[in-house]
């Protein structure tokens, strides 16, 4: 992790790095886009070999490097640790699998003594109605019923564009 750490604490080389990520490319095509002289990128190259970051290899008489992201993967757990957004995260995920746990159950089995479960069912004025089946489509408060997940992944966006259209 100390090996990566300082690899990308020099600006030069976290721009390789940003160039690599859209493929393999030459060392002559990678010193060409910096103002600075080929051997100087020559030692940055060698820094992110040795922090395994990139990997190079031997074609003819050029030498193509290619980015190894995989070793990133000990910095960004270290540096989870300082994002709270991330407990956070999880909490309410928790907390939401709860609820959802708790009125699921609630509706398996009402209570005894209660009201409602004492009444019979009866059938909604509305029942058979393709609207009765969704009841929530299209309803300003039907966001308030989505997961947050489900806003997360993009079904606010879509909604939006249902209303607008």
């Amino acid at each position: 992790m100390d090996e990566v750490a300082a690899a990308i604490a020099d600006p030069v080389r976290r721009d390789i790095l940003v160039m690599l990520r859209a493929g393999r490319l030459a060392a002559g095509v990678i010193a060409d886009r910096f103002p600075i002289s080929r051997p100087a990128v020559s030692r940055h190259l060698r820094v992110l070999r040795a922090s395994g970051l990139v990997r190079d290899t031997l074609v003819g008489r050029q030498r193509l490097y290619e980015l190894d992201a995989s070793r990133f993967a000990g910095l960004i757990a270290w540096l989870g640790q300082f994002d709270p957004a991330a407990g956070w995260e999880h909490r309410l995920d928790a907390l939401e699998t709860e609820v959802y746990r708790t009125r699921r159950e609630r509706r398996e089995s009402p209570a005894v003594g209660h009201p409602a479960a004492e009444q019979p069912a009866v059938e909604h004025p509305a029942a058979g109605h393709p609207a009765a089946e969704h009841p929530a489509v299209g309803h300003p408060a039907a966001e308030i019923h989505r997961s947050r997940r489900e806003r997360r992944e993009g079904g606010a966006a879509d909604q939006r564009q249902e209303r607008t259209a």
